[in-house]
């Protein structure tokens, strides 16, 4: 929530501050810069020094860069603050996710991995309306002072409830490795936010994403050559991990720019007011909620492959359809079609963070928390700049301003995007994951078919 909910409370900031909005945007883009470079290293800070001394700093860092924000009172001030906190979410989201899949039995685990998605869901589509309402009738200070306490409560709470678990010792700090991973996730996310967030040049952006596609080419070559780097790549020989990591990966494109799109399209096209847009989108939280009764009971009967299939599919439908609004369509079926888009889009999510740890070793979950929260930030950062991108082309090719025309265009294309997200789960086995989906059906068809084949040839 808070990586979003300073949106539309840029202009009492900046004008609190001494500068103009577009050039505080830049404290959005360090927030997910700082996101981007210590990511990759989440996953070694937590076998080193413990998952849960590692979860209750970052709450602790997280809660220090909010303090430091709320009393910033210059630019430099604020983006230095943001950076920190950005830190602390670094560490905090896939060090949580790390304690709750080593936590958790394999039987067990999507339904806590329902829970884990919801509030990545709910977070980025409430933000927005609260980070409105709290400037409106509070102070902008309010956004970023109400994290103490909560994070206070955080830290006691992680410490009575979270489990011990014993730091690894072994292996030292792949230097070289973390530092071009920062270069690579960091450069391709500013790039990519300053292209779609207009605060600086977009040459600038297109020269940082070219040198993160560097850094890229750079570490895959040193991974190959480092007995134990910060970023296991060989994870990637899983099939069902590198299935999660690109379908999810390809459907998130589509979802990170729907947040993006949406409030633009309700203000611009419809001629709504923030707060008004912040509402109707909000009815997306309602299906990511009820997501949670049904995952566990869709994923035994269906198993991932089919319900991935499936989601992806209808998920990206739903993104599509949003393009289709206008002004004239009522507001109760456009409050459906969100909390339906909400509700497939949620399902997959949950699904698909499940599947990165069905057929992994326990050893092996810290590097694929750090492998799985990069590429999410990646991947939101590419829909957000496609989505801005082709928003700007049709409007340059068009020659007019922005009007609903152009926004069915891009909602259509990044839905598009999100479909392609079925072609990495076709190659899966029916019973991929059933030891974590509890789908048994899949199994049964193929042994059956194996002992036809047999009874065939003989």
């Amino acid at each position: 929530m808070d990586s979003t909910v300073i949106a539309t409370s840029l202009p009492a900031i900046a004008e609190d501050i001494g500068t103009n909005p577009v050039t505080l945007k830049l404290a959005l883009t360090t927030y997910l810069v700082a996101l981007a470079i210590f990511i990759p290293v989440s996953g070694f800070m937590a076998d080193r020094f413990g998952a849960k001394r590692v979860f209750r700093s970052a709450i602790a860092v997280f809660v220090a860069g909010s303090i430091g924000c709320a009393i910033s009172d210059s630019l430099l001030a604020f983006v230095l603050a943001r950076f920190v906190q950005g830190m602390g979410g670094a560490m905090m989201t896939p060090v949580g996710r790390l304690v709750l899949v080593r936590a958790t039995p394999r039987s067990e685990l999507v339904s806590a991995m329902a829970w884990l998605s919801i509030p990545a869901l709910v977070g980025p589509v409430i933000g927005p309306p609260l980070g409105g309402f709290i400037t409106t009738y509070f102070s902008w200070h309010w956004i970023f002072l109400i994290n103490v306490p909560i994070g206070l409560a955080g830290i006691l709470v992680s410490g009575r409830v979270l489990p011990d678990f014993e730091p690894d010792m072994r292996g030292r700090l792949d230097v070289i490795g973390f530092a071009l991973a920062a270069l690579a996730a960091s450069g391709l996310v500013f790039g990519l936010s300053v292209v779609s967030l207009p605060a600086l040049p977009p040459v600038v952006g297109v020269a940082t994403v070219l040198a993160g596609l560097a850094a890229v080419w750079a570490y895959v070559r040193h991974a190959r050559r480092t007995p134990s780097p910060i970023l296991d790549l060989s994870l990637f020989s899983n099939r069902a991990f590198r299935a999660a990591i690109i379908g999810g990966s390809l459907f998130r494109i589509g979802v990170g720019a729907t947040p993006f799109l949406l409030p633009l399209m309700f203000q611009i096209g419809f001629g709504l007011t923030p707060f008004q847009s912040g509402l109707l989108t909000f009815a997306a939280a309602f299906g990511s909620i009820a997501m949670k009764f049904i995952a566990r009971t869709t994923l035994r009967a269906g198993g991932f492959r089919l319900v991935l299939l499936l989601t992806a599919l209808l998920g990206s439908a739903f993104i599509g359809i949003n393009g289709l609004f206008t002004p004239a369509t009522p507001h109760g079926l456009i409050i459906a079609v969100l909390v339906a888009g909400g509700l497939f889009r949620s399902l997959f999510f949950t699904s698909a963070n499940a599947l990165v740890f069905a057929e992994i070793a326990d050893r092996q979950a810290s590097q694929a928390t750090a492998i799985a929260a990069a590429t999410q930030q990646i991947s939101i950062a590419v829909g957000v700049a496609l989505a801005g991108g082709i928003l700007e082309v049709s409007s340059y090719m068009t020659d007019t301003p922005l009007t609903l025309d152009h926004f069915m265009i891009a909602f259509l294309s990044v839905a598009a995007f999100s479909a392609l997200s079925v072609l990495p789960f076709l190659t899966l086995p029916a019973d991929t994951g059933s030891a974590v989906s509890g789908h048994r059906r899949g199994r049964r068809i193929e042994q059956e078919d194996t002992a036809l084949a047999a009874e065939r040839s003989v």
